[in-house]
């Protein structure tokens, strides 16, 4: 079911979507945010929220930055992991099975059968995998703050998405928004060496950028058909999870088995067993993360969540330069400290537009609310929740 022509896209959707991450991608429908906690249990709440999500995020990044940069084995057995699609397999795998029980915990047995078409699923899930993939290749080539901050610039993507697929529109000061975050990581990689530890040859640096575009690109319809799947079916969080993750599974091993990876991911899995541990944690951090995400969001909003991405992403930043030796130049300071503020500016002019009256995100229940009672098939939502906006994680996201 499509969206009114026209629809003006919120604030909130727009840094939702900016924060998710592909491989942690639980995508909440149409929740209210609540306004930002002063004492008491919400304080509390929201502090074991930040807690779980910069927490389990900050452990991705440097798994994520240990397992494609650093060799594992000692003298010449040491080998540099490079099968990507394996990861995003596993990551999918232990997401596919918290879904599922999650399904079957809270009786929704329903919801463990596809809600709309399975090609819908696919769909997101194809470019979802893309998103992943190139985001884990790209630290092949480009250092990990390279690859952090230039998630930052998927505002544009997102932004034409929106607007080809749901005929969204945007005013200047989200124009004026993305140009400023998008100009920041132009100052990032222009004034300071942006190659990873790995990469090889001059080259490098350019390939790595141009895979993270793709991410860009895949990442902005990844959400956007997510968006529009919660619009036109009645399915709860948990189902949309279950079945996207599912076809990743299919997707990547499939992408494994044609490419010949898979043999020589064995291989190197026999000859390291080390890196099983590491994988593993990498995939149970991810799945951690979506969940904290998804239990920001319902609680506190799309807002906050926002907020506390940002700060992530910062951490993350001053993390890797620290832990892994990778020092960044003032130039490169100036475009972070640019993309940042322009990430803060965004979420308190958002937050402060709420407070005045206007909610970005509309009524509706939380994720699995609109699923009871279905019997499965594909539900179609009623023609009343067309352009209801909606609240959207990043999964991710990857996670």
């Amino acid at each position: 079911m499509r969206p009114s022509r026209g629809a003006r896209a919120s604030s909130e959707e727009i840094n939702v979507a900016l924060s998710r991450e592909p491989s942690l991608a639980i995508i909440e429908p149409a929740v209210k945010p609540m306004r930002w906690p002063a004492m008491g249990g919400d304080a509390a709440r929201l502090a074991l929220c930040i807690f779980g999500v910069v927490g389990s995020l900050l452990v991705y990044g440097v798994l994520q930055e240990r397992i494609m940069t650093l060799p594992f084995g000692v003298g010449e057995r040491r080998e540099v992991f490079t099968y990507s699609l394996f990861l995003v397999s596993c990551n999918r795998l232990v997401t596919a099975a918290i879904a599922a029980a999650t399904l079957v915990a809270k009786g929704m047995h329903s919801e463990l059968r596809p809600v709309a078409p399975i090609q819908n699923y696919a769909s997101a899930s194809l470019s979802n995998v893309l998103a992943t993939t190139c985001q884990y290749e790209a630290l092949k080539y480009v250092s990990f703050a390279v690859q952090t901050l230039g998630k930052c610039a998927k505002m544009f993507p997102v932004m034409l998405w929106g607007f080809i697929m749901l005929r969204k529109r945007y005013g200047w000061r989200d124009i004026g928004l993305a140009v400023a975050i998008t100009g920041g990581c132009f100052v990032f990689f222009t004034l300071g060496p942006t190659a990873s530890r790995v990469a090889k040859g001059a080259a490098s640096s350019l390939y790595g950028l141009l895979l993270m575009g793709g991410y860009l690109v895949a990442d902005g319809y990844t959400s956007t058909v997510q968006q529009s799947m919660f619009r036109g079916y009645s399915m709860s969080t948990y189902n949309q999870v279950l079945y996207t993750s599912l076809c990743s599974i299919a997707l990547s091993s499939f992408g494994l088995a044609s490419s010949g990876q898979l043999p020589a991911t064995f291989r190197f899995l026999y000859n390291h067993p080390e890196a099983l541990g590491s994988i593993f944690l990498l995939s149970c951090a991810a799945s951690c993360g979506s969940l904290c995400i998804s239990y920001t969001i319902k609680s506190f909003g799309a807002l906050t969540f926002a907020t506390i991405m940002t700060t992530r992403q910062f951490l993350s930043i001053l993390l890797s330069s620290a832990f892994f030796g990778s020092p960044l130049t003032r130039g490169q300071w100036a475009g972070t400290l640019i993309v940042v503020t322009a990430l803060y500016y965004q979420g308190f002019a958002a937050k402060d537009k709420e407070g005045g009256g206007h909610h970005g995100g509309g009524g509706g229940g939380g994720g699995g609310s609109g699923a009871k009672g279905s019997k499965g098939g594909a539900h179609r939502r009623p023609s009343e929740a067309k352009g209801k906006a909606e609240g959207a994680s990043d999964s991710k996201g990857e996670v």
